[in-house]
């Protein structure tokens, strides 16, 4: 079995104050850039293709995010981000109307059916 001898010499010769350093390391700036949000809206709810011009936003976001300028990521992810929204809203009310619409053509279209339909005699 082997054995470390360590030797004590006691206190350093040197009557200098012991100096530290300080390595300031920035933490990431977390960015969204909301492209999941943008191609959610780009599939599924691009009306005018408010969907797209997002995508396209959200993309230049993450372009900026990865060569460290974080202002442009902001920017450019603030931008996506009121896209995204107004896309979200306008696509949700529009659906909404245009199947309110389309049910509403549909029963004046089957109730004109059915008048057309008892005046001739074939129903009654």
């Amino acid at each position: 079995m082997m054995q470390n001898k360590v030797d004590v010499r006691g206190a350093p010769l040197s009557t200098a104050p012991a100096t530290t350093t300080v390595i300031n390391i920035p933490v990431e700036t977390v960015v969204p850039d909301h492209v999941v949000w943008s191609l959610f809206n780009t599939i599924f709810l691009n009306w005018f293709c408010l969907g797209f011009v997002a995508f396209v936003y959200s993309v230049k976001a993450r372009d900026r995010k990865m060569v460290g300028d974080l202002t442009g990521a902001q920017s450019f992810a603030s931008t996506a981000r009121c896209l995204n929204i107004w896309a979200l809203v306008l696509g949700l009310l529009l659906t909404i109307i245009s199947i309110v619409l389309l049910g509403m053509a549909y029963a004046a279209a089957y109730g004109a059916l059915l008048q057309a339909m008892q005046e001739s005699g074939r129903y009654h």
